[in-house]
């Protein structure tokens, strides 16, 4: 562990910063650094620890133009999207301080004779990995709950987005939270074994890729220590026949082209009854078309460049095997030319089910549309998937969406709406999309030791 990692601008192409990995001395104080915050964070009060929440918000939000400008330049966000995940994490940040409290509450009950209570107790240190996609909400929609329960927590990012995590670093700084109660780790795949292996490691959480997902997993089972992973998905898309067509538009758009494309838990593949598939692709196509691509900094820019230079090589591979599978090309389909890692909006039809772009996970800015026969065809197609994160249904009759929701194979599903996480929610996926869920009461326990006490009544 000795070299350094960089950021890099994708839309101008230059290095903003270089980063130098931690040496094997330096992990050893940063994990015992935590470990001792520990012992301190689990005995704090609650109310403590929610101040620690609000004290947290409020620096999100006077920070808020800082925090959105460096997600723009390491990652390519739009600057407007930047700045809402922003604010939608000091949001977070308000609902565990308000909600928390009650989801830690002793739950007591009366067994016979004896009266048992459930606490909630912390694990320990958790070893977070996170990626770049979202660099605030990803890392802070787990860590305000891991803290609020008296974990500790260690973060290993995306080595594109250190300024993100450095700034993320600083915010927790001035708050009251213990010295080592936030660590930052700058570490190589090594360093991530060397730290899942470590008995002061408790736990470990992942958002990323499937291979990462199953490489992490097996590491941290071999020492019996628990995992959440949310890996990545082929999100299924249905609209059927009775649709309201413009709204469903609208939403596609909107779930497939955010942050440029780059979104787990997003539309991908659009399955669309055969009547209505025409008017879909005509008003989609129109739709995508009057994006605004260009510089992120610049407030009116939906489409920005592509958040590292190896992502875009490997979404035009899929595309253009996808299009030699037969599949038809309406729109885009190609690198922008010139500065910046920019790639076309694309559309792609007559996708069937054996295809590159239905079977794998397309990270970017392109949609993938399957006609479907019907509403159950709909459903086939949907659950023909190796993810399985979150779908969406749009219908006309509730009952047929309710019926569908309730047969698809996923974490989450949207009926006639965007989708979206939200601290109120659990979000997670089945299959390999992951397991383990977090946010809502769920994010929060999912890190305790629910610990069951006895006592006699006699």
């Amino acid at each position: 562990m000795s070299d350094n990692v960089l950021s890099r601008n994708p839309t101008t192409g230059d290095i903003i910063a270089t980063y130098p990995l931690l040496t094997e001395h330096q992990l050893e104080a940063a994990l015992q650094q935590s470990a001792d915050a520990y012992t301190l964070w689990r005995d704090t009060p609650l109310q403590k620890r929610v101040n620690v929440l609000r004290q947290l918000g409020e620096q999100l939000r006077q920070r808020q133009d800082e925090l959105a400008k460096m997600a723009t330049l390491e990652m390519g966000k739009p600057i407007a999207q930047s700045r809402a995940e922003v604010l939608k994490c000091a949001n977070l940040c308000d609902w565990y301080a308000e909600q928390g409290p009650a989801m830690l509450a002793d739950k007591p009950t009366l067994v016979e004779n004896q009266q048992a209570w459930q606490a909630f107790r912390p694990l320990g240190v958790i070893l977070a990995v996170m990626p770049w996609n979202f660099p605030y909400w990803q890392v802070l929609r787990g860590a305000v709950s891991m803290l609020l329960a008296g974990n500790t927590y260690v973060l290993k990012h995306a080595p594109s987005v250190m300024g993100c995590a450095e700034l993320l670093s600083s915010l927790f700084d001035a708050t009251d939270l213990p010295k080592g109660g936030f660590t930052l780790i700058n570490v190589d795949n090594a360093g991530v074994s060397t730290a899942i292996s470590d008995p002061r490691i408790a736990a470990v959480a992942v958002t990323g890729s499937v291979r990462a997902g199953a490489a992490i997993a097996a590491q941290a089972g071999a020492v019996l220590k628990k995992t959440v992973l949310e890996l990545g998905g082929a999100d299924p898309f249905i609209v059927l026949a009775d649709a309201d067509l413009d709204a469903a538009v609208a939403s596609a758009v909107a779930g497939r082209y955010q942050n440029t494309g780059q979104v787990c838990m997003a539309a991908k593949r659009f399955i669309i009854e055969e009547s209505v598939a025409e008017a879909f692709e005509r008003r989609f196509s129109a739709a995508v078309q009057a994006l605004k691509i260009g510089d992120p900094l610049e407030e009116e820019t939906f489409i920005g460049p592509m958040a590292r230079y190896d992502l875009r090589d490997e979404l035009d591979r899929q595309v253009q095997e996808t299009v030699q599978q037969g599949a038809r090309l309406v729109m885009g389909g190609h690198k922008i030319e010139g500065a910046g890692n920019y790639y076309a909006p694309t559309i792609l039809a007559d996708v069937t089910p054996q295809m590159t772009a239905f079977r794998q996970e397309i990270f970017g800015p392109v949609a993938a549309i399957t006609v479907a026969k019907d509403a159950q065809h709909a459903l086939e197609l949907a659950n023909d998937s190796d993810f399985g994160l979150s779908a969406t249904v749009w219908s006309g009759s509730e009952a047929i969406a309710n019926q569908l929701a309730a047969q698809l194979e996923t974490g989450a599903v949207f009926i006639n709406g965007n989708g979206a996480s939200d601290p109120r929610v659990a979000i997670g996926g089945v299959k390999k999309s992951g397991y383990g869920r977090e946010l809502s009461s769920f994010g929060v326990h999912e890190f305790c030791n629910v610990q069951t006490v006895w006592k006699n009544r006699r």
